[in-house]
């Protein structure tokens, strides 16, 4: 396998040069799902922010492709390109590693979403035109262009290309089967065959079963959701209503805005911030990849069915509710583990590592002019883990196992060399 992290150092523990970063940074402010602004020159973070507009474009790209692929694939690429700028010193490497950054973008982003090439070219035009130093700016487009051809070679035949097969239920309880109201196919059946970028396979933090279905933990953990997560609930608070509809877009987004702002706010260099989003989104990308294989190892039902068929699991503590619905549209794949608790969590992995506790908020594109503030990236992980729980979606059970595996992931990625 290739060594997608050869220049990416060995994990640090939170040691006393971490707390002092942490010490200086409560102050700190980042809005996940704000308007694209103004990123002066951080052209690390103005890429970044373009990749986010595109994925939220629909029919931008198949639907069979995971986005956190594509996060993954232009932030390793601009960290590559910079980091093979950083044998000179001074105003030259920074425009060097500026040039590099832009051009690995560029490349790959024109390779992903072509249709968006004449917009790309205008952006990549202008940041080039803003290096003064034709040197510079000439060493940097063949660093760009060499770290962006190299990534997409290697991630050409990773199996995210793939039919995703087709799905079948067997029926029996347990077993995960389309939901209500739509019915949809399951989706990215494929996605854990997927390579991983860093993992030595996708099992390889794969949690242990769930519990059983006769189990007390299955019961408790089903009533839970069955009282928190209805459409109508009368024992959630109108905070966990809110919470709960809050973190309903798609979360590599959240925590991609969230690593952005801490950038601009730092006034992180080009090399730093390309070393950050390197390691956030491959942590993402392959937090992705392990869920699936989980999801689909273990087929676990969604609450909905569960609930609407608690008649049939052999278990006294769990009752039927046929006409039980969620607070939110339950989403086409099993329940075990939880998406959201994993890529949360190792988001907050890497981010808490990197930058310690800070205090920030976040806003979101489901509920425009909510905020929601956090003391710390772990904070703000919980609560996006536990809000499938009040928007009826996943059970306790599915965020437990979700928040360890996505720490596991993201503690292997940070200590990868």
């Amino acid at each position: 396998m290739p060594n997608y992290l050869s220049v990416l150092p060995r994990r640090r523990a939170l040691t006393a040069a971490l707390t002092a970063v942490a010490l200086g940074a409560t102050a700190l402010t980042a809005h996940a799902s704000a308007p694209k602004a103004t990123t002066g020159t951080n052209v690390i973070v103005e890429w970044n922010r373009t990749l986010l507009s595109l994925v939220r474009a629909p029919g931008a790209q198949p639907a069979t492709v995971q986005p956190t692929r594509d996060f993954a694939i232009m932030s390793k690429a601009v960290y590559d390109a910079v980091s093979s700028s950083s044998h000179v010193i001074g105003v030259r490497r920074t425009s060097e590693q500026r040039a590099a950054a832009a051009q690995a973008a560029h490349d790959v982003l024109a390779a992903m979403f072509p249709a968006s090439a004449n917009g790309l070219d205008k952006q990549l035009a202008d940041d080039l035109a803003g290096i003064p130093s034709h040197h510079a700016r000439d060493e940097g487009v063949r660093e760009g262009t060499r770290a962006a051809a190299g990534i997409l070679a290697a991630r050409a035949g990773d199996g995210s290309a793939a039919t995703p097969p087709e799905y079948r239920t067997t029926g029996q309880p347990g077993d995960f089967r389309p939901t209500p109201p739509g019915f949809a196919a399951p989706v990215f059946t494929h996605w854990g065959a997927v390579t991983p970028f860093v993992l030595r396979s996708a099992d390889q933090f794969r949690p242990t079963p769930p519990p059983a279905l006769s189990s007390r933990a299955y019961a408790t953990a089903l009533n839970e959701v069955e009282s928190l997560g209805r459409d109508h609930s009368s024992t959630r608070t109108a905070e966990q209503t809110t919470i709960g509809n809050f973190w309903s877009a798609p979360i590599q987004n959240y925590w991609n805005e969230i690593a952005d702002q801490v950038l601009l706010s730092r006034h992180s260099g080009t090399e730093a911030s390309a070393r950050a989003l390197a390691l956030l989104d491959l942590a993402l990308a392959d937090s992705t990849i392990a869920l699936y294989d989980a999801k689909y190892a273990y087929r676990l039902w969604r609450p909905i069915t569960a609930i609407r068929l608690g008649d049939t699991d052999r278990n006294r503590l769990t009752t039927a509710d046929p006409t039980w619905a969620p607070l939110a549209v339950t989403p086409a794949d099993p329940s075990y583990p939880g998406a959201h608790s994993a890529l949360s969590a190792a988001a907050a992995e890497v981010l808490t590592t990197l930058y310690g506790d800070v205090d920030f908020t976040v806003t979101s594109p489901t509920l425009p002019g909510v905020t929601r503030s956090f003391r710390s990236f772990r904070d703000a992980a919980v609560e996006a883990g536990l809000s499938r729980i009040y928007a009826g979606v996943h059970t306790r059970v599915d965020h437990r196992a979700g928040f360890v595996l996505g720490t596991r992931v993201g503690s292997y990625v940070l200590r990868w060399r």
